[in-house]
């Protein structure tokens, strides 16, 4: 055990005596998300979904409206998360974005459900790109929940709200 009544983790005693994880170098990553992270994620969410338009829809070009309206909003959503006014908010809308991508996009849409306006092809091909569209979503979640988190407390640390 440390010099504390806590348990050793990595050598560390954690509930912060001499040693501690608090007075130590080992912690984990509590660095700013950066803006070219999180655009970089939003054309990685962009590219799962354009291309499993292309692969599963007949004839699809970035003109198609069923790709070029989508894009109109990935880049008007990209433009807004360069003012740092509306930063936090264009998070949000880009995390419910994502999410519906994710959940809408890859996975209800690719499921035989009567309630669907279509009838999606139930075969490893389809599902294939559906996994790689949902895959392709994850890294713009991550980036805006840990954004949001990082947001957070800062808020909590300061007592006041940020524009950022």
């Amino acid at each position: 055990m440390g010099a504390g009544s806590g348990t050793l983790i990595g050598g560390n005693d954690v509930d912060g005596g001499e040693g501690s994880m608090r007075n130590s170098s080992f912690r984990p990553y509590e660095g700013e998300i950066s803006t070219l992270v999180v655009l970089g994620a939003l054309a990685l969410s962009w590219l799962g979904f354009f291309v499993h338009n292309v692969a599963d829809l007949p004839g699809q070009t970035l003109l198609s409206p069923e790709s070029a309206y989508p894009t109109a909003v990935y880049l008007f959503l990209g433009a807004f998360w360069w003012v740092r006014r509306y930063r936090r908010v264009t998070a949000w809308v880009l995390l419910g974005w994502g999410l519906l991508h994710l959940f809408g996009g890859a996975v209800v849409s690719v499921l035989p459900l009567s309630t669907l306006p279509f009838d999606p092809e139930q075969t490893l091909y389809h599902y294939a790109f559906h996994v790689i569209y949902g895959f392709t979503q994850l890294p713009l979640l991550g980036a805006l929940v840990g954004y949001l988190r990082q947001q957070a407390g800062r808020i909590r640390g300061s007592g006041a709200a940020d524009l950022d």
